[in-house]
């Protein structure tokens, strides 16, 4: 069944006429009411929000690759999680990695593998119009590092044709060139574990007809599986792959002399990991591969260790009637905290008992203990927040900022106690500042850009570089604090965000779909900072985000914008991206224009009678061009703010 966009099912309302600004602030006021009851009613009784994090059927399919190599799979589930991979299939017989993109290649293979695992047929019908298209896009040996190693899991791949991930990469000391803290904190969380399974190389077999024989290309040629060099001779993907050859031949003539000290150090980093947190790093790929190394490690199913990480892997599942689905991570802190700040930036009292016992939830989550970012950052003191319900080792900067924002919208009975959370939280943002200005997510400086010329670094996310949504964010945050545009640290941030801007005033979105977002956080900074609006840099901004709103007046964005930035603020409409590109025009203090107006009409038509939006498509970003999200409350939280901030600004009219 085709899906309604967001933009469709809005355009297809009629149009809304507004008369005397007295009107479309009673519109306004409504809309605002409705989306906050239905956020409320969205409270957990524990004082938090979380709401679903979807991601590709990429996840349904390692689920089912994972339990078939354990041999711990229920039947049930797998046609449940096959099922739910099948409603994803795109017309051309492929699967893509969000919502209404074109097949990728290594979803497709994973998605093929999976639902043949599951007992499907080669010659079912779903299965040849695959079959099909991943041939035309290449065939398996076009898939991404982590899909051939699980491949090798089952023999379908060569272990001697993938990327080496040798365990000896933990025994590299801090200070040398490369070591795992000059990669991203996911990818150290990823890559520590799945060099374990490297190590002992893992083999299940399975029936001739499970498997992918037919998926390559020309057949099973082991130099064509292996990766290709550059045509520049001298380059670093050479560089890089000669060592990795280099490895390979340690590997095939046994001279590994520091293998068994590699393996106990990259068990003992994985296992103080997993303390403290809801599995390794809290996120699926790294959680999936620790399970996978612990059985390589000899670990039994029925072992505390395997029996919690396990545990920690299921609850990301959601299970119905007739489908079963996976969670990339849980979004409690996230969602929480903007859950928050939304209700009480909508008028909320400071002292309502929903808000405090969310305030007092999410202030216990507050890390004490050291984790992997004080390798980088020695002279820092722990005072952030993670994503999850629990992951110690893992705060990360946008998160803490983002609640230190929320708490500013709430009066807790115990002041002093949120008093010195913050602080404690401002003084570790500010120590996790980078040498450019911005700041990263998880990590100071890491960004040794050479690295993501590693053969196994395909995923695109190899470095955790300073980002200017990260960075807009925290100058609104410091704002709120008292900080002003004369302190050191902003002066080099406002610089940094100046550096970063595109040519058509722009600014890119890391971290969510994409330029409509990263332009957003940037102009609430500099309005917080209290910049002039009449910079030119900040009206090119304001103008890029008026030329690309759509004729329904709504703005939209798809993921593709990654791949080609000439498509950047171009896509169907949603409520999220709308009220992103709303908030950012109000910021850049264009009160007045048609386009506002415009787009606070979008969003008042699109809304539901229970005070909610719908939005199919995916404006999160896990790993720019590999993987996206979805998250179910970015739909409801963004245009309340919008539409409160709007409201303010009328207030302010009706006052002159």
């Amino acid at each position: 069944m085709e899906e309604t966009s967001p933009s469709q099912s809005a355009s297809a309302l009629p149009p809304m006429r507004f008369g005397k600004i007295d009107d479309l602030a009673s519109r306004v006021a409504a809309a605002i009411d409705g989306a906050r009851n239905c956020l409320f009613s969205e409270q957990h009784e524990e004082g938090y929000w979380c709401g679903e994090l979807e991601a590709d059927t990429s996840l349904e399919s390692d689920y089912i690759v994972l339990h078939t190599l354990l041999g711990t799979g229920n039947p049930e589930r797998f046609q449940k999680a096959a099922r739910y991979i099948l409603q994803h299939q795109n017309e051309d017989g492929g699967w893509s990695i969000y919502e209404g993109g074109p097949s990728n290649v290594s979803i497709s293979v994973k998605a093929y593998f999976g639902l043949k695992l599951a007992g499907y047929a080669a010659d079912h019908p779903a299965l040849q119009r695959a079959r099909k298209r991943i041939l035309e896009l290449g065939g398996v040996t076009e898939v991404n590092t982590f899909t051939k190693i699980y491949l090798c899991f089952f023999g379908q791949y060569d272990y001697d044709a993938v990327p080496a991930i040798p365990p000896e990469i933990v025994l590299f000391p801090n200070w040398f060139w490369f070591n795992i803290y000059e990669i991203s904190s996911w990818s150290r969380a990823i890559l520590v574990p799945l060099s374990i399974a490297y190590a002992k190389k893992p083999f299940k077999k399975i029936p001739e007809e499970m498997g992918v024989e037919e998926l390559f290309v020309g057949g099973r040629d082991k130099s064509r599986m292996r990766l290709r060099w550059s045509k520049r001779l001298v380059s670093w993907r050479n560089f890089f792959l000669s060592l990795d050859r280099l490895t390979h031949w340690f590997e095939a003539v046994h001279i590994r002399p520091l293998r068994s000290i590699a393996l106990k150090k990259a068990e003992k980093w994985m296992l103080e990991r997993f303390e403290m947190s809801d599995g390794l790093g809290a996120i699926y790929p790294s959680m999936m591969n620790a399970i996978i190394a612990l059985r390589c490690l000899g670990y039994s199913v029925d072992d505390p260790q395997f029996i919690r990480a396990m545990d920690e892997f299921e609850k990301l599942g959601i299970e119905e009637k007739d489908t079963f689905r996976m969670q990339p991570c849980k979004s409690p802190v996230w969602d929480a905290a903007y859950a928050l700040f939304a209700l009480g930036h909508s008028g909320v009292p400071a002292n309502d008992a929903r808000l405090v016992k969310c305030a007092d939830w999410i202030l216990q989550k507050q890390v004490r203990n050291v984790g992997d970012w004080k390798v980088k950052n020695p002279k820092g003191q722990p005072g952030g927040w993670y994503f999850e319900f629990n992951n110690e080792f893992y705060p990360d900067v946008d998160d803490s900022a983002m609640v230190c924002l929320a708490l500013s919208q709430v009066e807790h009975p115990n002041g002093r106690y949120q008093r010195e959370s913050v602080q404690r939280a401002i003084d570790w943002i500010f120590s996790m500042q980078c040498r450019n200005g911005g700041w990263a997510s998880f990590d100071k400086n890491n960004d040794r850009m050479v690295f993501q010329h590693i053969p196994f670094a395909d995923h695109n996310a190899m470095l955790d570089p300073a980002t200017v949504d990260i960075t807009g964010r925290i100058l609104e945050m410091l704002a709120t604090y008292g900080y002003d545009k004369n302190h050191p640290a902003v002066k080099k941030a406002i610089k940094f965000i100046r550096d970063e801007q595109e040519p058509d005033g722009s600014w890119f979105g890391r971290w969510g779909v994409n330029y409509i977002y990263g332009t957003m956080l940037v102009l609430r900074g500099l309005e917080a900072m209290d910049v002039d609006h009449h910079e030119p840099y900040v009206q090119q901004a304001a103008e890029w985000l008026r030329m690309m709103q759509n004729p329904d007046g709504g703005w939209g964005e798809t993921c593709g914008s990654y791949d080609d930035p000439n498509t950047r603020g171009v896509g169907p409409s949603t409520p999220s991206q709308t009220a992103w590109a709303v908030m950012g025009l109000l910021a850049a203090n264009d009160t007045r224009s048609d386009c506002v107006v415009r787009g606070i009409a979008y969003l008042l038509r699109s809304q539901k009678k229970d005070g909610s939006w719908d939005e199919p498509y995916f404006t999160g970003t896990g790993f720019p061009r590999v993987f996206y999200l979805k998250y179910h409350m970015y739909r409801q939280y963004f245009p309340l703010i919008a539409l409160t901030t709007y409201k303010k600004v009328l207030a302010e009219k009706t006052s002159d």
